[in-house]
């Protein structure tokens, strides 16, 4: 028989069903049989391996890093073969000349702003296009609100006219009818967070009539964080459109414990008929840009109208108010928490590490100076730790029957001369460390369930067509991993460590990893939603 054989696997096949010793065998791109005794023209000995389908990461931000550095091990060695990107509202298509550079600068923090890249693109399909040039894994897009705003309105923090809610009504269904397989919001981040809940619902409803899902990214993770995903549930109501809770956390000092009143939320809202899923990262500390805490009134009119507010005096108080007393947007609600903020990407190598509290102390100045005194010195690029999760919290929410994996990792390119980084471990991480610590470890998960999070429920709310799974005559995106050895080796000194004990990798059959190392091979591509809406 031709083809390759795996032999002797316990294939975890993603259905959440108990595992069991069989061969696969792989042949033009598709798992063509499953079962005892099969032949083919190459064998693998995966004796005392678990065989799944490729993980799908639900909240990437390989948007810059897919193009700049194809062969992405960072993911691809975690076992991943497909990735959401378009995240959090802001991303590069669609755009126009002026608002591309606009973006760029507003998110080079994330995934930095190499020079001298070919920035040809601008709509969404020509993006999809330069990631079908040859990618490690494939990945899907969703259109990001707060782009689709700035494209309408710029930054103006206000209610649209009737002609720019049409205007972005007809920039989402683009976008959809290109390929997206769903839309974004950073309701956080300027400037999607001027959005109000009725100008997002009406987007929503043509996200919802073109057979898409919306992920928001919503307005507080903090204070008010449960009114902020009830508000997202009501959204979700009255658009008719399937939400996933993007970064589905409970997070900050006010909801230690909270995470059981999130999922009965949840659960009232399924029950009542809406179609819902979420994603986590298994770890306790986020990671955004340090602008992203300002109050979003301080960031109306773009990056160089928020510089001028920064060195304005009675600006600068009134932001000071907003963070430190109140508790900004911009920081969910909750006065800003020093030392708790730890700067992991600045061109300044020597701030890398050490918290806001810790500069300013070393300095013997008012935390909030330093903080300003950064933002400028980095032209707002810097990024951060957030050091404010609960472990009960992540523990109780992933194993909610809604829930599956996304990294939120953030890989920022950067040239030479680009400072130091230490983004989040995350982005080396996160699918081995949750069959490491969540499922070998702690038993949190079941490795059945637990591949079943991260594979075939992902697929479903993503409409796969022939993925997630490993059945015959499905595409053959496929993960071997030693379920006592995997283990994710990024830490937050150390966070771009490649995880231990996967073997191979496979996207459409062919192997991207193999016996551990990468093999060079590029057969991803886009994945994209069909008018029928599933996703090819």
């Amino acid at each position: 028989m031709p083809g390759t054989v795996i032999r002797g696997a316990t294939v975890v096949d993603g259905t959440g069903a108990p595992g069991r010793v069989a061969d696969v065998t792989v042949d033009g791109g598709r798992i063509t049989e499953i079962g005892p005794g099969l032949t083919g023209t190459a064998v693998i000995d995966a004796t005392g391996l678990v065989l799944a389908p490729g993980f799908i990461d639900m909240h990437a931000h390989s948007d810059l890093a897919l193009l700049a550095a194809p062969d992405h091990l960072a993911k691809v060695s975690q076992g991943v073969t497909c990735e959401v990107i378009g995240q959090d509202g802001l991303s590069y298509a669609p755009s126009d000349d002026t608002t591309l550079a606009e973006i760029r600068r507003t998110i080079a923090g994330w995934n930095g702003d190499p020079p001298g890249f070919d920035w040809s693109w601008r709509g969404v399909g020509e993006y999809l296009d330069r990631l079908d040039e040859g990618i490690a894994v494939n990945a899907c897009y969703l259109v990001p609100q707060g782009s689709v705003r700035m494209l309408a309105m710029g930054w103006a923090d206000r209610p649209p006219t009737a002609a720019e809610l049409d205007r972005q009504r007809e920039l989402v269904a683009t976008g959809m009818r290109e390929g997206a397989v769903g839309m974004s919001s950073g309701l956080t981040y300027v400037p999607g967070m001027y959005a109000a809940d009725d100008e997002i619902a009406e987007l929503c409803r043509v996200v919802a009539s073109l057979g898409g899902f919306y992920a928001p990214h919503h307005r507080s993770y903090g204070a008010g964080a449960l009114e902020a995903y009830a508000a997202m549930v009501e959204l979700s109501r009255r658009s008719g459109c399937a939400l996933h809770l993007a970064h589905a956390t409970m997070n900050f000092g006010v909801n230690r414990g909270r995470a059981p009143e999130l999922l009965a939320l949840l659960d009232e809202a399924v029950a009542g008929g809406c179609d819902i899923t979420l994603d986590t990262y298994p770890y306790l500390p986020g990671s955004t840009t340090l602008a992203a805490l300002l109050p979003s009134w301080a960031a109306a009119g773009g990056p160089a109208a928020l510089l001028a507010r920064l060195a304005d005096p009675a600006d600068r108080a009134r932001i000071r108010h907003a963070m430190e007393v109140e508790g900004s947007d911009g920081c969910h609600g909750v006065p800003a928490e020093w030392d708790t903020i730890e700067i992991s990407g600045s061109p300044d190598g020597a701030v890398v590490g050490r918290t806001i509290a810790d500069l300013a102390a070393a300095a013997g100045r008012p935390p909030f100076e330093v903080y300003c005194e950064r933002l400028v010195a980095d032209d707002l690029a810097t990024t951060i730790l957030q050091h404010v999760g609960h472990e009960e919290n992540v523990q109780a929410i992933m194993r909610h029957p809604c829930h599956t994996g996304g990294s939120d990792g953030l890989l920022p390119v950067v040239s030479g001369d680009g400072g130091a980084v230490k983004p989040h471990p995350r982005a080396w991480g996160t699918f081995p460390r949750y069959l490491a610590r969540y499922v070998r470890d702690l038993g949190v998960l079941s490795l059945e369930e637990c591949v079943a999070h991260l594979t075939g429920r992902p697929a479903r709310r993503l409409r796969l067509a022939g993925r997630g799974l490993v059945r015959p005559g499905h595409h053959a995106d496929l993960v071997l991993f030693d379920p006592a050895a995997v283990r994710d080796a990024a830490t937050f000194e150390d966070p771009r460590r490649q995880a231990e004990g996967i073997t191979h990798v496979f996207v459409g059959g062919t192997a991207v990893i193999s016996g551990g190392r990468h093999t060079g091979a590029l057969p991803g591509r886009s994945l994209r939603r069909a008018p029928d809406g599933t996703t090819h």
